[in-house]
């Protein structure tokens, strides 16, 4: 089986970025997330590539979130958790940041650290059997600023409650409605359509696109004093319920919680 990897592949104008991992239905490990910025920056450099496409591999998942199986290792302790915060808000920043448009292809599973990700991109294409979900509050997370901000942006304050409180999992009907995905296809169209939705993008003026994003991206940057829930996204993650949480998962049982 080989290792888990991001795959960094060029067709034309159009680069691709690929969620090897499909033992773990694509989970995106600590090497993958130290990739994503290198892979983009090689992309902005390049003036030949003017679109850039984000999937999994094959079709039974995008991304079901950071591979939770490295936590104890990577993810345990205050310095361990800065670090992979870190580098998780790198990998973000580096897709926001592009001037270039940035597509999410969505097959199956878009879970956590996958929707974050997908957040992160432009635009994002689902298909019809997708499901989404942020279940931090089921495994004792406390889930970053950034990647609040870009669901709020996205969804609204009201969906984003819902969508982090309950931790549930959506379909793509639902992920539609409220704002996560731009548009939902047909398992089978998917790819067709966002090939050509590359394409288009490809063909159209670049500095004109960047203008966008870069007018979009202030114009949802957050600009109040998060101080108070960095402090209690620290407490989280030092806490009793986390580690009861990550163990629960790994052990498939339901977690028993303690507020501690």
């Amino acid at each position: 089986m080989e290792e888990p990897r991001l795959r960094v592949e060029r067709d034309g104008p159009i680069g691709r970025m690929l969620f090897d991992n499909p033992a773990r239905r694509n989970a995106i490990t600590g090497d993958m997330w130290r990739a994503i910025p290198r892979a983009m920056a090689e992309f902005d450099a390049d003036p030949e590539v003017r679109c850039i496409v984000l999937r999994g591999a094959g079709t039974k998942a995008f991304a079901a979130g950071a591979d939770i199986s490295e936590f104890e290792k990577r993810r345990s302790g205050s310095g361990a958790i800065g670090e992979y915060d870190r580098i998780v808000d790198a990998a973000q920043h580096a897709i926001e940041d592009s001037a270039k448009p940035v597509i999410a292809l969505i097959h199956g599973f878009c879970i956590g650290g996958g929707l974050e990700i997908a957040l992160a991109c432009d635009l994002r294409y689902g298909a019809a059997s997708a499901s989404f979900a942020i279940p931090a509050a089921r495994l004792g997370i406390g889930y970053g600023v950034h990647g609040t901000n870009r669901l709020v942006a996205s969804v609204g304050h009201s969906a984003a409650r819902e969508i982090m409180l309950s931790g549930r999992r959506y379909d793509a009907g639902e992920a539609l409605a409220m704002g996560l995905l731009n548009r939902v296809l047909a398992d089978a169209e998917l790819d067709g359509y966002v090939a050509g939705m590359a394409r288009q993008l490809a063909g159209n003026a670049p500095l004109s696109m960047a203008a966008s994003k870069t007018l979009i991206n202030a114009l949802i940057a957050p600009s109040g004093d998060f101080a108070r829930g960095q402090a209690l996204i620290a407490r989280c993650m030092e806490s009793e319920d986390y580690v009861e949480g990550r163990r629960a998962f790994m052990e498939k049982r339901p977690p028993k919680f303690k507020g501690r």
